[in-house]
């Protein structure tokens, strides 16, 4: 099954988190749809993402990964993310093409040391999204709690070079959708970085 073609406005450009959560209810049947809204209205926003990301694996709905990237910023805001939706949403099938960012999450994959990117030693990085135009990578930057896990919300949103060795933005707490839209806009500035070189042999 394939979920209606989403306009290309960026999440972060629309007039407010009212709307953006319109737009993913237009992913939904209408019956969901309106349930979803609903909950936004009462202010059970974690219910309605559950809501939704259940409803697009169980009806493995075809997601472009520019949407399932939005999606997961949409989580992450609420703190649904990376648990308990991230492996929900996974299990969505990806269209696999002409996406302009891609979410590249590893949960196996350790987190890389601040330090590594010229940011202070108790950061940890986790790489989230790239940009499939340039290659750059937008990471959220958590501390190690004492009990050892990542803090669960993010100090920072840092967008790295594509060799993950260099921070080229930073944003603070609570802009994940300003980090989003920067990435998904540094390739159409003008000037902006030249396409991500290609790996084939």
């Amino acid at each position: 099954m394939r979920a209606p073609a989403p306009d290309r406005t960026v999440l972060g450009h629309v007039t407010g988190e009212a709307a953006v959560w319109h737009r993913l209810a237009a992913l939904l049947p209408p019956e969901e749809a309106r349930e979803f809204e609903d909950f936004w209205s009462i202010g059970e926003q974690e219910a309605g993402l559950e809501l939704l990301v259940s409803s697009l694996s169980r009806r493995q709905v075809v997601i472009d990964e520019t949407t399932r990237a939005e999606i997961a910023v949409v989580c992450e805001a609420w703190g649904m993310w990376p648990r308990p939706l991230g492996p929900v949403l996974a299990q969505c099938p990806g269209e696999g093409s002409g996406s302009a960012v891609r979410l590249i999450e590893d949960a196996t994959r350790a987190p890389l040391p601040g330090a590594a990117a010229g940011l202070r030693d108790q950061l940890l990085l986790v790489p989230w999204i790239r940009c499939t135009g340039c290659g750059r990578v937008l990471a959220r930057a958590h501390i190690r709690e004492p009990w050892g896990d990542l803090s669960c919300a993010p100090e920072e949103y840092v967008i790295l070079n594509a060799a993950l060795s260099d921070t080229l933005r930073l944003f603070g707490p609570g802009n994940g959708w300003d980090a989003l839209t920067a990435l998904r806009t540094c390739c159409e500035r003008p000037g902006g970085p030249s396409p991500a070189p290609s790996h084939k042999g």
